[in-house]
C-alpha cells in the first residue's frame, strides 16, 4: 500500500507538493479550508488527485503518514494541533521538495529585497549557460519545479514562514539580506523568534556550503557573532 500524504492548502505551494507527491507514487489527498482556485482544481483533476475544499475532514487527514502544509498555515490552527498530537510528521512544501531535488539550491531570504536579489541571481546563472529554475515566493513552487524538470541550480526565494517548516533543507548557497521587524504576530511578538526563523536557513548547512550575509545589518551581524558563524 502506498504511503498516504495529505496536503493542507491548495494554492501554488500545495498543488505543487501534490503533483510531486503523486509523481513519487504516494497516495495523495489535498484539503483546503477555503475555496480552491479553478486553475488548481483543474490541475489536481488532471493528475487524478483527490481533494476537498471549504472544509477539513479530520478522518481523511489524520490517517496520513505525512502532512505537507502550506506556509501560511500557522501552528496554532486546530488541524495542525491534532496532527501533532497524533504523532504525524508535518513539513512544508519547501522541505518536501528538497528531499527529491536533483540539483543544488541557492536560497535567498531576508525581510526586504528578496525578489530583486532572486531574479538577478537567476538571470546571471541563466546568462552563464546553466540550466536553472526560479522557484519559491517568486515564480512557481519548488515542488512543481522538481516534479516537472531537472535543473543544475534552483534559485529559491524563501520567506520565514517557509523556513519554519524545514528540517533537512540545505542550500549549497544561503543568502540572508537583512532582518527588520515583520510578521511578529506569527512569532508571538518576539523579535528573537523571527530572527531564529530566518536563521533556520543555515541549520543544515555544512562546511562545504556558503553562507552569504549583509554584515552592515546590525541584527544579522549580531546574530552571526553570537552563534560563532564568522569562522
Amino acid at each position: 500500500m502506498s504511503k498516504r500524504v495529505v496536503i493542507l492548502g491548495a494554492g501554488e505551494s500545495g498543488t505543487g507538493a501534490a503533483i510531486l507527491a503523486k509523481a513519487k507514487g504516494f497516495d495523495v489527498f489535498v484539503s483546503d479550508y477555503g475555496a480552491i482556485k479553478e486553475q488548481y482544481k483543474a490541475e489536481l483533476q488532471q493528475h487524478q488527485i483527490s481533494f476537498e475544499e471549504n472544509r477539513h475532514t479530520y478522518d481523511a487527514i489524520l490517517n496520513a503518514s505525512l502532512i505537507i502544509k502550506s506556509p501560511g498555515i500557522a501552528e496554532k490552527v486546530e488541524i495542525i494541533k491534532k496532527a501533532r498530537a497524533a504523532g504525524i510528521e508535518i513539513v512544508d512544501e519547501l522541505e518536501f521538495a528538497y528531499r527529491y531535488i536533483p540539483g543544488k539550491v541557492i536560497a535567498i531570504t531576508g525581510t526586504n529585497g528578496k525578489t530583486t536579489t532572486t531574479l538577478l541571481t537567476y538571470h546571471l546563472l541563466q546568462s552563464a549557460g546553466w540550466k536553472v529554475a526560479l522557484a519559491g515566493n517568486v515564480g512557481e513552487s519548488l515542488a512543481r519545479k522538481v516534479a516537472t524538470e531537472r535543473h543544475d541550480w534552483y534559485v529559491v526565494e524563501i520567506s520565514s514562514f517557509q523556513l519554519d517548516g524545514t528540517k533537512t533543507f540545505r542550500p549549497a548557497i544561503g543568502i540572508l539580506l537583512n532582518i527588520t521587524p515583520d510578521h511578529l504576530d506569527r512569532y508571538e511578538y518576539q523579535m528573537q523568534n523571527y530572527i531564529n526563523s530566518k536563521f533556520r536557513l543555515v541549520q543544515s548547512m555544512q562546511s562545504i556550503d556558503h553562507f552569504i550575509y549583509y554584515s552592515d545589518d546590525a541584527v544579522v551581524s549580531n546574530e552571526v557573532k553570537q552563534n560563532s558563524m564568522t569562522s
